[in-house]
């Protein structure tokens, strides 16, 4: 496809990701990840994130400053990627030091920009335990599984900025009307697992790491149903 330049009124300035965590999870609902990979923009649209804080003992931060962990103290728009289960994860850091947003899932993007031949190029890069092309509802539904699909790997871009030629979020112009808030997932007994720092794209939550509104769960109970804006 064509080398497609960004728009520059569209790409998130360093200064979006300058606001409280719970606030800029929210935020991101809807947002757009590209990154290059060869002559192809990979893009993914932002469904679920979690919400981390310097004095929450679920946070990487928690445990203090190290030079792995610098990013999660520097301004709002620096990237904090880390290994999970064996695979990369992605992070951006908010207003505060050792505050953060955790990328949790994603849903494939296309358009002029990213088409078909890019969401080829994220099922070649994250196919399933068979070896054969994940669909695309399944290919970003996981922290490790999205990082996979669109080839970011911690070694180039923990502690980085982003990049308008290689890396970059942009407003594409989505509405995301409702948001479901819930607990986070994966925190240990102990460590404020209670905490409800987790926000879905409501209209995606089928497609989430785990759909809030499975069955049993109620709301006002289990989760919270926001609208944006609120």
């Amino acid at each position: 496809m064509p080398d497609t330049a960004p728009c520059p009124a569209r790409v998130l300035p360093d200064s979006f990701f300058d606001r409280d965590a719970q606030t800029l999870a929210r935020a991101l609902l809807g947002k757009v990840i590209r990154h290059r990979q060869g002559d192809l923009w990979l893009a993914a649209r932002i469904i679920e994130t979690e919400a981390y804080y310097l004095t929450d003992k679920g946070s990487h931060a928690s445990l203090g400053y190290t030079e792995k962990r610098k990013a999660l103290f520097l301004d709002g728009g620096h990237i904090y990627m880390y290994y999970a289960r064996g695979g990369d994860s992605l992070n951006f850091s908010a207003q505060g030091a050792g505050n953060a947003v955790l990328i949790k899932s994603a849903y494939p993007w296309t358009d002029a920009i990213s088409g078909a031949d890019a969401l080829a190029r994220m099922q070649l890069n994250n196919p399933d335990a068979s070896g054969n092309p994940r669909p695309p509802e399944r290919l970003c539904n996981g922290q490790t599984l999205l990082c996979r699909a669109l080839g970011l790997k911690v070694p180039h871009w923990d502690a980085q900025r982003f990049d308008p030629d290689r890396l970059y979020v942009e407003d594409c112009g989505v509405e995301v009307p409702h948001v479901l808030q819930t607990t986070r997932l994966g925190i240990p007994h102990g460590r404020d697992e209670h905490l409800p720092y987790r926000f879905v794209d409501a209209a995606f939550a089928r497609f989430c790491t785990r759909n809030p509104q499975r069955r049993g769960q109620a709301p006002g109970r289990d989760y919270f149903i926001l609208e944006q804006g609120n």
